[in-house]
């Protein structure tokens, strides 16, 4: 917000949700204090920020019965916020991944302090939501009257803490511990951009009159340096209350941006009631959440267009990713320096058995396969550095996803439904990887009309654009498609027999192959070349091809955040409110 107005007097508290804060108390004072009393009206206005996470970022939990079946005392699916009980699900097997990571079974964990359905009698919503807090306050206030995350004032009916709103704001549905610096900076800095009149601090620093190139700007696009007329202009006179909104990452994104268009829908129409004037939202997304986004916008899906004045993707799998067929075959990849990456691994799996268990039932998770625009020829069996064969050549569903019987499917069928569960398995999986095939055609062409977007290039940081299985140049065979497995440690090594051969003996016939490690530019995980769909696609008015940071950690990163604020300062600076 906007302010350089200082009263002089006892400046009375207002209730914001009390006909948008137009009412206040005043008191009695003895004759001799002739301090005047004064009632600050805030502005009306507001534009909520709504952060969108990636896959495996939404907390999510699952039902009585299913708790009961696995013997748990809470009704945690995943939370690697609570990470006592997500060590303890590291030693799982495949049965017990899937059973606890079933679509059917699980839903976004959100906070409720009524209902309290954490599953557990002995813990409060609070306590399950004890990481989630807010202490960055306001720079420069120490109080403000609006829908902010402060304390309500001692005496207050029902009060809640500040953590307690945060956490009603979608905090607590979220990886908070991987999102906490975007949402905390963003709440911040938005609201207190000027006190007193003055630049607030960080925004003087580090955003205003900072050439974008400093945070590796596209140069493709003319973004100039902020001035600070410009911010005074665009967050004059409105409030930006920064929301989350977790969404069940094992399901389609398809429904998953049905449910987040509805959510939007409800979070305008609630301080519409508190007596704001709030028409649109701003989404910043992460990964999988781009997706997600994309299909809230759509109009044969979400259809909230209109009510979206712009998006931030970050990190955001626009094609697809190599990394999601190497991981089915090979397990999620830990780094040493990756705390998300090794919780990753550790959940999911780090090998391919694990992760079939728990991905091969999950149509969002299979949604983030390469698509036909991804582009042909991406996977590749060499002999030595020659390529012997490449795939696909028309269609990668047809050709490596649903293609049964072959070494370099996208699946075991043995480890598709280890749990046993019902309606689930190869017919399951081959059903949901259809409406992978019709999810990538229908947001192909999506993107907002005032887009920006950032996401890594960084060559030190390697990701999957092209999957390589290598042999031995010595190995005796002519094509891939004459090869079966003889053994699979499900960690990316194969031993292959050549059956081409006449039948007999298979001396000299059995070979190894291996998964080679990721070549390519880009964040560990997306690839440059899927980042750079959205630079093809024309469509953006900002773009940040970066380095630094892994995918996950992307929001933690210096330049990621100044980016982003700066991106959300030009989306505001759009904004036509209808009652000017």
């Amino acid at each position: 917000m906007n302010s350089s107005f200082r009263p002089y007097g006892y400046k009375l508290p207002v209730n914001p949700q009390q006909k948008q804060g137009s009412i206040a108390q005043g008191f009695v004072t003895p004759k001799k204090d002739r301090t005047p009393q004064v009632q600050c009206i805030p502005p009306k206005r507001v534009l909520p920020i709504v952060f969108i996470p990636g896959i495996m970022g939404s907390n999510l939990r699952m039902n009585q019965k299913r708790q009961d079946k696995l013997k748990q005392k809470h009704n945690i699916s995943w939370r690697p916020d609570n990470s006592t009980v997500t060590i303890q699900q590291f030693d799982d097997t495949p049965a017990e991944r899937q059973s606890r990571l079933d679509p059917k079974i699980t839903e976004v964990d959100i906070y409720e302090p009524e209902h309290n359905r954490t599953g557990n009698s002995t813990e409060t919503a609070d306590q399950r939501n004890e990481a989630v807090r807010y202490s960055n306050g306001y720079g420069g206030w120490r109080r403000l009257d609006g829908p902010l995350l402060q304390g309500d004032l001692p005496g207050s009916k029902n009060g809640r803490t500040q953590d307690q709103k945060a956490r009603a704001r979608g905090w607590g549905e979220v990886y908070f511990g991987s999102y906490q610096s975007i949402l905390a900076t963003c709440e911040n800095k938005l609201n207190s951009a000027f006190s007193g009149g003055s630049l607030e601090r960080y925004l003087g620093n580090h955003i205003v009159g900072v050439d974008p190139s400093k945070w590796q700007a596209h140069p493709n696009f003319s973004m100039k340096p902020l001035d600070e007329n410009y911010i005074r202009e665009a967050v004059k006179e409105c409030w930006f209350p920064v929301h989350a909104m977790g969404y069940n990452w094992l399901k389609s994104n398809r429904l998953s941006g049905i449910a987040i268009a509805k959510r939007i829908c409800s979070l305008i129409e609630n301080y519409r009631k508190q007596g704001f004037e709030c028409e649109k939202v701003i989404l910043v997304t992460h990964s999988m959440g781009g997706l997600v986004a994309r299909a809230a916008i759509h109009s044969g899906i979400g259809k909230i267009s209109d009510k979206v004045l712009g998006i931030v993707h970050g990190v955001m799998p626009a094609v697809g990713a190599g990394a999601a067929y190497k991981r089915m075959r090979c397990g999620v990849e830990a780094s040493w320096y990756s705390l998300p990456a090794n919780i990753g691994a550790g959940v999911l799996g780090n090998n391919g058995e694990d992760v079939t268990a728990v991905l091969a039932g999950a149509p969002g998770a299979l949604e983030l396969l390469p698509s036909r625009f991804y582009g042909m020829h991406w996977l590749e069996l060499r002999k030595g550095e020659n390529i012997v064969n490449s795939w696909p050549e028309k269609c990668p569903y047809e050709e490596i996803y649903k293609v049964t019987g072959k070494w370099y499917g996208l699946f075991k069928e043995e480890w598709i439904n280890p749990a046993g569960l019902v309606n689930a398995g190869v017919s399951q999986t081959l059903s949901h990887l259809d409406g992978a095939r019709m999810f990538h055609e229908e947001i192909a062409d999506v993107y907002h009309e005032n887009s920006y977007a950032h996401y890594g290039s960084d060559v030190d940081r390697k990701a999957w654009y092209k999957v390589v299985w290598r042999a031995e140049s010595s190995a005796r065979f002519k094509h891939g498609d004459s090869l079966r497995v003889v053994n699979d440690d499900r960690r990316g090594e194969l031993r292959l027999v050549n059956t081409a051969e006449k039948e007999g003996t298979t001396a000299g016939l059995e070979f190894d192959v291996e998964m080679q490690a990721a070549a390519e530019a880009g964040d560990q995980t997306v690839p440059l070349h899927s980042g750079d769909a959205q630079l093809r696609s024309g469509k953006f008015k900002g773009i940040f091809r970066q380095s630094g940071y892994e995918h996950q950690a992307s929001y933690d990163d210096p330049a990621v955040i100044s980016a982003t604020l700066y991106c959300l300062f030009k989306i505001i600076s759009e904004m036509k409110w209808s009652k000017s």
